[in-house]
């Protein structure tokens, strides 16, 4: 199953930590992403047999799909440590040589949201990737001078939610380039059966399917959703999780039907009601609702595509006839091209 069962409510973990217990730990373990993880699988085995380090990847995809997940499981099957950061903490150029410098042969060192570089900092990187060295400046003014230091070889594996933000030099050195979809309800059921065992909770086939129906495609929601289930059993004294009482917890957590939750159904009735149908801009949709913009175009806006509740036109975001029927309201009549 990969990790360990946690079953006593008398010592129970925080969320974090229990987070971390639900994630697999092999690519054996790992559900969905078929085609990564084959070319993965087959990488990994290449560079074990020539016991040379892997070649640096990027994973791309929408938040949640298990992009630190794949990249721990990296480290993992090579047997090499795994050194993760983000890229809104390395500031400076002098934090990124000092991790640099810390790594062992074959390491993997992990950036999340590797988009968020700056310029600077991500220029070292190009002869790190490249050339497996670094410049270090000694000095300042006049009496400053430039050391070169050799790195072993590492693999750096960046994720990100936003490909477009990603400079082309910077892109130009991944070797491996992978972009992790969303899952189906058939792969996030079978998440939800292996995490709730984990927990220590049985949940039936009709239940397993509730639960993933309301997932967003994402295993992280996923797991979210069965520990708040595993609560409400708890409270009742459920042994079973069947389908009535998956909908029961997941309406009293408010995520309908089609996953949605409360900020979701907020945007979709600003754009359908607040706008009458007009399309309206990224900021101004984002200060209607009160969420920083950055976190409506990368958390909300890609599932509501995928469902194809809001479409983008050159003049802004727009609520789609299904979402107006979701809403229970009568889609507007004219301008039929924006959906």
């Amino acid at each position: 199953m990969g990790g360990d069962r946690i079953t006593d409510p008398e010592d129970r973990p925080d969320e974090e930590e229990v987070d971390r217990a639900l994630r697999p730990r092999s690519l054996e373990a790992f559900v969905g992403q078929e085609s990564a993880r084959q070319k993965l699988g087959i990488f990994l085995e290449a560079a074990r047999q020539r016991e040379e380090a892997l070649d640096h990847v990027l994973l791309a995809g929408p938040p949640g799909l298990g992009k630190t997940s794949m990249a721990r499981i990296v480290a993992t099957e090579l047997g090499v440590g795994f050194h993760p950061t983000s890229g809104p903490v390395i500031e400076r150029k002098g934090d990124l040589a000092a991790i640099l410098t810390s790594l062992e042969p074959r390491d993997v060192l992990f950036i999340d949201e590797i988009h968020r570089l700056g310029r600077a900092v991500e220029e070292v990187l190009y002869p790190a990737m490249e050339d497996f060295e670094i410049d270090v400046v000694l000095g300042q003014g006049p009496s400053a001078r430039t050391l070169r230091l050799d790195l072993p070889p590492f693999t750096l594996i960046g994720a990100t939610t936003r490909t477009g933000l990603l400079s082309a030099p910077l892109l130009g050195r991944f070797g491996v380039v992978e972009r992790l979809n969303y899952y189906g309800r058939e792969e996030l059921a079978s998440i939800v059966v292996r995490s709730a065992g984990l927990l220590g909770l049985e949940v039936d086939e009709q239940g397993a399917g509730q639960i993933a129906a309301r997932a967003r495609g994402t295993p992280r929601i996923a797991n979210r959703l069965v520990r708040r289930v595993r609560d409400v059993a708890q409270v009742r004294g459920v042994t079973v999780v069947d389908a009535s009482l998956a909908r029961d917890a997941l309406d009293l957590l408010e995520v309908d039907a089609l996953g949605l939750e409360e900020l979701d159904r907020r945007l979709l009735r600003c754009l359908a009601q607040t706008f009458e149908g007009r399309p309206v801009g990224l900021g101004t949709l984002a200060d209607s609702v009160g969420e920083a913009p950055d976190t409506i175009e990368d958390v909300y806006e890609p599932y509501l595509l995928q469902e194809g509740l809001i479409a983008r036109t050159p003049r802004g975001r727009v609520a789609t006839p299904r979402a107006y029927r979701h809403l229970g309201l009568e889609p507007p009549e004219g301008e039929p091209a924006l959906f």
